[in-house]
């Protein structure tokens, strides 16, 4: 059996997988990091533990993100270089959500929570796609 994106050529097909891996790595974030905001007793926003909370919830999805980049949105195994550049680009995709998490409480303050995540989430998997484009290529055949 085929899967509806089998049907589109390699651009678009990579580009609509990473939507997919991105929006099930969203919501295992926003859920990872509002399990940790439980588990430090709901801290304020903009306290170090809010960002503790974030940032855990961005490291436990790194590993099921990385594999379904590889298996599913490019067709391509682990290896070194495309490990390093997963990793360059989650670097930057910290320091984007970093940087974009106390821009959007200042300017969503009323927004709860875990819309303010996903929506900083979101942003910064748009950078990322286009990073992780030049560090996984499949070897030609």
């Amino acid at each position: 059996m085929k899967l509806p994106t089998s049907y589109l050529s390699d651009k678009p097909r990579s580009a609509v997988r990473f939507m997919i891996v991105g929006f099930s790595g969203s919501i295992l974030q926003t859920w990872f990091f509002m399990a940790a905001l439980w588990a430090l007793g709901q801290p304020e926003k903009g306290l170090t533990l809010y960002y503790v909370a974030f940032a855990i919830g961005f490291i436990l999805e790194m590993i099921p993100n990385y594999l379904m980049s590889n298996y599913y949105t490019f067709g391509t195994r682990p290896n070194k270089k495309n490990a390093g550049g997963f990793l360059l680009s989650r670097a930057i995709n910290i320091v984007v959500q970093f940087c974009l998490l106390p821009l959007m409480i200042r300017l969503l303050p009323s927004w709860r929570d875990d819309y303010i995540s996903l929506l900083v989430i979101f942003i910064g998997g748009v950078i990322n796609y286009f990073i992780c484009l030049i560090f996984f290529k499949k070897k030609k055949e």
